[in-house]
């Protein structure tokens, strides 16, 4: 089973990526680049445990973002690239920001059957509890990857930063096939974040899952902002 997240703010967060924005007319534009060794999705590999690049843009304004992320892949089908298309609404109400939206994961080089391109609507809130940040995510796919049906996602997550130029953080999530064409598993991870004389973000992550089939993984991650 390939694909599986919600948002694509949880994308970056995923890969450690963080973008420096840019002032535009009525919003900001923001980029990021990324060299990751192992692109894991939800837990499970991308890449066959290849190192891969990422990047991706972002248009911003005080509620509404769309945006663009790409990662180079290996599916053992000759599929080679990822990319993600999103847009979104982040509203806050009281403590709780709020992010609903969409992404359309594509696959341009991949086989035609079966189809491997699919949507997911998401809708998440997070808020900060003392020194810790909490946030929770559900994602929903009507048609999942390679036509596997309908299919969700429950993702929390909780992090905190530890002086300066350290962050740590938790997440655990649960990928669910509704009509049982793929084996229901959860999947975890933690990492430590920090930044090197605000140049390069680097963020050393464990990530694994219930699932005896699917391989645990420490992965690497370098990136910028553009």
């Amino acid at each position: 089973m390939g694909k599986t997240l919600s948002r694509a703010a949880l994308l970056a967060l995923a890969a450690g990526i963080m973008a420096t924005p840019t002032v535009a007319a009525e919003g900001e534009f923001s980029g990021n680049i990324a060299l990751t060794t192992d692109y894991v999705f939800r837990g499970v590999t991308q890449s066959d445990g290849a190192p891969m690049v990422q990047g991706g843009f972002d248009w911003a304004s005080d509620e509404f973002y769309v945006g663009t992320w790409a990662s180079g892949v290996d599916f053992g089908d000759g599929t080679s690239t990822e990319i993600d298309l999103y847009a979104g609404w982040t509203p806050s109400v009281g403590q709780f920001d709020l992010d609903f939206g969409f992404i359309y994961y594509l696959y341009p080089d991949a086989p035609d059957e079966p189809e491997q391109n699919f949507v997911e609507i998401y809708a998440g809130a997070s808020t900060t509890l003392g020194i810790f940040d909490v946030g929770a995510s559900y994602a929903y796919s009507p048609e999942f990857y390679l036509e596997s049906g309908a299919a969700g996602y429950l993702n929390a997550t909780i992090g905190t930063a530890l002086g300066e130029n350290f962050g740590i953080d938790a997440s655990v999530g649960y990928s669910d096939s509704y009509d049982d064409n793929f084996d229901s598993y959860t999947d975890y991870s933690i990492g430590l974040t920090t930044s090197f004389q605000d140049y390069v973000d680097l963020d050393f992550r464990y990530i694994g899952t219930d699932d005896d089939s699917i391989d645990e993984a420490f992965v690497i991650t370098v990136s910028r902002g553009l």
